[in-house]
């Protein structure tokens, strides 16, 4: 069940209350953090502004002011990412030195941490913004920045495997949990780092789509949604198995309500993709047809539920306390082929990140997403926006 609650947070979900980063802010450790020696200068920059205070925004005052995309807002927007994006990325880079069990010096991990450190070096190397000329110019950097980091979560993916492989799956629970609260604090900021840059960009755009506010869609039908994540999920299917199960969607067609797509259908497909994998593999050798994938959208007087559900057999209880960490999936791990970490296409599953990022898009802007399990039946999936 996925319930999403957009209007009535705040600030940005990587400013919630996640538990403290424990990690080291010293500056002789930075200067050994990029794959060549960092000058001792910029080292003690990431430390300065890694410590700074970060600032929220809620989704409203990004609806209000992306309403007005003038010269004199967009530049405002630019002046106030020049700042606040190298205190999140600078953050990130040091928490990415002092992760627990080697975890910072595997190949993957070095090549993130290098990302977010050449990031860093961009963004405070850029003047200081002061008219459209610099805002636009501002604009294409920042858009490069977002383009860079395309392929951090697998990447991060592929360092946690080589630790489990290293370590040949030997990981106490405290060290499952450090590394697990780590990686929810990293993926929710960058989804706030995602969010920033890509609004800011959208709002560039010369002729949006009826209803958009940059990247916001304030009549968002949660329907069409479901309906398109539904169909990318089952030509997923398709090419695994050679078949999908349907699916079948439930609610009112008129039913709008203002949130980001791309995050709408993110959680949704990996959702319908898990459960179209369920359903699959529990019936392909059976006389019985696949019953179809069920998907029901409610509007409520506080949250907007999605509710997905399955006959896929569900999960064991035992299973069910290890569905939300990052290092655990019921399939295959396809990255132990895939040594280079460059991930070509969608597979069914396997990186064991799905349901633990879907959940942390949902949380984003005041949601949840649960997961209930019927062991030898199926599972109702609840998105809550």
């Amino acid at each position: 069940v996925v319930a999403l609650s957009p209007l009535r947070c705040q600030r940005f979900g990587d400013l919630l209350r996640l538990p403290p980063p424990r990690c080291c802010l010293d500056p002789e450790r930075l200067g050994h953090m990029a794959a060549e020696s960092v000058p001792k200068a910029l080292a003690e920059e990431v430390r300065r502004w890694g410590a700074m205070k970060r600032n929220g925004v809620s989704l409203r005052y990004m609806m209000e002011f992306g309403a007005r995309p003038t010269p004199t807002n967009l530049l405002l927007s630019a002046q106030f990412l020049h700042k606040e994006l190298s205190a999140r990325i600078a953050r990130r880079a040091i928490e990415l030195e002092s992760l627990p069990l080697g975890l910072s010096g595997k190949p993957a991990v070095l090549k993130v941490r290098d990302w977010y450190l050449d990031s860093f070096r961009d963004l405070r190397s850029f003047p200081k913004i002061k008219d459209p000329s610099d805002e636009l110019s501002f604009t294409q950097l920042i858009k490069m920045i977002k383009l860079r980091h395309n392929n951090v979560v697998p990447a991060m993916a592929l360092g946690v495997q080589q630790l489990k492989r290293d370590m040949n799956c030997k990981l106490v629970p405290k060290e499952l949990e450090e590394i697990h609260q780590f990686l929810d604090r990293f993926y929710m900021s960058r989804i706030g780092i995602r969010m920033l840059i890509g609004q800011h960009v959208a709002l560039h755009d010369p002729d949006p789509e009826p209803g958009c506010v940059g990247q916001i869609n304030t009549k968002l039908s949660p329907m069409q949604v479901a309906r398109t994540a539904s169909e990318d999920a089952r030509s997923i299917c398709f090419r695994e198995y050679g078949s999908a199960p349907e699916v079948d969607i439930y609610g009112d067609p008129n039913f709008t309500f203002p949130y980001v797509p791309s995050h709408l259908h993110l959680m949704l497909f990996e959702l319908v993709k898990n459960s179209l994998r369920a359903v699959q593999e529990r019936f392909m050798d059976s006389d019985k047809d696949a019953p179809p994938v069920r998907i029901i959208v409610a509007d409520g007087i506080e949250d907007v539920t999605i509710k997905i559900s399955d006959e896929g057999g569900g999960i064991p209880r035992s299973g069910l306390a290890k569905i939300f960490t990052y290092v655990y999936s019921t399939a295959k791990n396809p990255l132990d082929e895939d040594h280079c970490g460059v991930l070509n296409g969608v597979t069914m599953a396997g990186y064991g990140y799905g349901l633990p990022i879907s959940r942390l898009y949902a949380r984003y802007f005041g949601g949840d997403l649960q997961i209930i399990s019927m062991e030898g039946y199926g599972k109702p999936s609840l998105c809550l926006a």
